[in-house]
This record gives C-alpha cells, structure tokens and sequence, in this order.
C-alpha cells in the first residue's frame, strides 16, 4: 500500500504515471508479507524516494535486497551497470515480464536518474547466508570465482569483478552480497539465453561453458562470503579485462 499511495501523492509525467500506478499496486501487494517487520519510511513527494517506491517494495528499503532470497540488492552498485540493466528490462534483453511492464515507456533520461539513486545508497549489508553444501562444492566455487578454470578458458570472475569481486568502475556490479538463489537463476538466464547483453556478450559467453554444477557452486561461494566495510567497485581503467564486452562499451 505504501508503494500506491506515495506514487498518487506525486506530480510524475503523464505518460508513465498509470504503468507506475498499476506496478506499484502489484509489487506492493505481492511484497506485503516479506515485508512486514520493515520500518515504515516517510516518502517525501516529488522526490525519487518517493518515485521509486514501487521499486523498494520487492527490493527492499534504499534497495538493499529483498527478504525473499531472490530480489537482488541495488544499493551502492555502478550506476551505468544499474542504467544499463534498466535499459535491458525496457528493451526485452532480460525478461521478467513485472519489471518489463514497470519501465515500459520510460526514456533513458529518466532511467538514468532511477539508476544515480540507488547507486548512491549505502545501506549495510546483512550477515552471509550459511550455504547448505560440501566443502568440496564450496572449493570448487572458490577455485572459479577467484582462479577461473584455464583449461576450459574459463576466466576467474575476479578477473573482471575485482580482486576484491566489488565490481568495476563504470559498469560491472560486485557479486557478493547477493542471494544464492539469484545469483544462480541469472547466470542460468545467460546460459539460456533468457539474460542478453550487448555484443559481444562476455558473460553469455563464460555461462555457456560453466556445467549445472559449476552454477551451483558460484552461486554458494559468493553468496557465503561476507562483506568487508569498505566494499565497493575498483577504479575505471584499474582492470584490463581478458575478453571484449559489448556492454563495457555502452555510454
């Protein structure tokens, strides 16, 4: 209900105004049960809080994760990467039809003023989930995120993510402090071609080559790590990355 009521209350262009209304109303309801221990927050109108409201109802407040294990955090990522995926649900590269309908109509202008807001929250980050497996399925994921596996040219995720797997300035999202469940479905989209980027597509590339099991064990590694205080994207320029992305080259 929150997410309705703060959309009436602002002065929004006509011509996303009903598609936000009828999201926001879906979200909000959907999301009501996942989120009832959240403290209520006082929407300001008017001001992009109160804007993205839809938004925070399944991406949790200041968009730091929703409580449901799937709905990734947005809080302090890259805002071209957060433009960038914006752009992608619009414009039918990543498909889930909720956030399709949300943004349909919505200029790149505008897109890009959602992504400054949410790239500037800093919302902590909750305790590491204990991922319910082997050792060895955790090593292996280690060995992957960290080594990557040459043999099957296989680069280490940190060769792109950063040592630190924070990210990398202007446009590749850190990988911890994500649900396993997400982590592993995104990466199983690219490998079913449900997530495009633009050409090349680097990660399409990589997840053709990862095995189911290889997905699974990414997906517990990463997401049993815990988040240093100063996490957080390398500088622009800082990597050179071991493959071409297509959307590196996106401005």
């Amino acid at each position: 209900m929150l997410a309705l009521i703060s959309f009436r209350s602002v002065s929004l262009p006509r011509f996303w105004a009903k598609s936000c209304l009828l999201a926001a109303a879906f979200v909000a309801f959907s999301a009501a049960p996942a989120f009832a221990q959240e403290a209520p927050q006082t929407l300001q109108p008017g001001t992009m809080a109160a804007r993205v409201a839809a938004c925070t109802a399944c991406h949790g407040e200041q968009g730091r994760a929703g409580a449901d294990g799937y709905y990734p955090r947005l809080a302090g990522k890259p805002q071209e990467y957060l433009y960038h995926q914006l752009l992608n649900f619009r414009d039918d590269r990543r498909q889930y039809r909720p956030m399709s309908h949300l943004l349909a109509g919505l200029p790149d202008a505008y897109l890009h003023e959602m992504a400054a807001y949410f790239s500037a929250q800093h919302a902590p980050y909750p305790p590491p989930a204990r991922a319910d497996v082997s050792s060895a399925t955790l090593e292996a994921g280690r060995k992957l995120a960290l080594s990557g596996d040459a043999a099957r040219g296989l680069p280490a995720c940190a060769s792109c993510h950063g040592a630190s797997l924070g990210g990398l300035l202007p446009a590749i999202p850190g990988l911890l402090g994500l649900p396993r469940d997400y982590i592993g479905s995104q990466i199983g989209s690219w490998k079913n071609h449900l997530r495009r980027a633009a050409a090349p597509d680097c990660m399409g590339d990589i997840a053709n080559k990862l095995t189911p099991e290889d997905i699974g064990a990414l997906a517990a590694w990463l997401s049993s790590q815990p988040v240093a205080d100063n996490y957080g994207p390398e500088p622009a320029g800082s990597l050179r990355l071991p493959a071409e992305c297509g959307s590196q080259a996106q401005r």
